[in-house]
């Protein structure tokens, strides 16, 4: 089977969308989710709107990248308050928690697109994230959530070379996932771990580190980093330990493993 190139994908992708005649994209300033506003407003124009749907499990500083992001492509951009921590199936923090966390987006996405009178709602899913514990999958399907990348087959890697043919600035940007993902499941989600996390990133970013999270085990944090970043973590140790501590980790540790997405999924397997 011959192999689409990635100027055919992104003809691909334009049809796929034009044949909706309106959109309303799920937007978080992401790779996937700025490549597909972007491309939905070239193919709809006005026809397109965006929607970033802010919570605690987004870090302030993505919201503020979001709102610029959208300002220099010239894209329509509401940001809607959900409230997440009000809902106790998602701070329990289930295996399926993303399950959760979809449905209550839905009620948002479904009712801003109502007002707008626009056909669907997309968002940034593709091929990938297929191959990983997606129950977020599941609820946007069962909420009527369309999946342009899925169904043209794109794959992250697609994606960012489209975006970087696009002339995009977020082509390589480093993948993000919401905070809760940094919580081991079955341990609750409250505004107070989550802000320790948050600010922990914030520091490890403001350092020069790039792809990294820090993951919150009681009172421990795993900090994972790609491999060729450990060893500038180990030289400013005693900066990172101090600061994490007065964030309120007891013990600050490195995961040899490295940087990897998922990694709370690996105890499922």
């Amino acid at each position: 089977m011959m192999t689409m190139s990635i100027s055919g994908k992104k003809q691909a992708l334009l049809e796929n969308i034009r044949n909706h005649g309106s959109m309303l994209v799920a937007f978080s300033g992401g790779t996937d989710s700025t490549l597909l506003a972007a491309l939905a407003r070239e193919a709809m124009g006005k026809k397109s709107h965006c929607v970033l749907l802010d919570s605690p499990v987004v870090p302030r500083a993505a919201v503020e990248q979001a709102k610029q992001i959208a300002a220099d492509l010239g894209l329509t951009l509401d940001i809607i308050p959900v409230p997440h921590l009000e809902d106790g199936n998602f701070c329990s923090n289930p295996e399926n928690r993303c399950y959760h966390c979809k449905k209550i987006s839905a009620i948002h996405l479904k009712k801003r697109a109502g007002e707008l009178g626009l056909t669907c709602i997309a968002d940034g899913m593709n091929v990938s994230d297929t191959n990983e514990h997606r129950p977020g999958l599941v609820a946007s399907n069962e909420e009527g959530i369309l999946h342009p990348f899925i169904e043209t087959g794109c794959t992250k890697q697609d994606i960012r070379e489209i975006a970087r043919e696009m002339g995009l600035s977020v082509w390589r940007k480093p993948s993000a996932a919401c905070l809760s993902s940094r919580i081991p499941y079955g341990d609750p989600i409250t505004t107070e771990n989550l802000s320790m996390i948050e600010e922990a990133e914030a520091f490890l970013e403001a350092r020069g580190f790039g792809q990294l999270r820090v993951r919150l085990h009681g009172n421990i944090a795993r900090i994972e980093v790609h491999k060729e970043d450990m060893g500038r973590i180990l030289e400013q140790k005693d900066a990172v330990t101090k600061k994490l501590r007065s964030l309120g980790f007891a013990y600050v540790t490195l995961d040899l493993t490295g940087y990897r997405t998922g990694s709370m999924d690996e105890v499922l397997k």
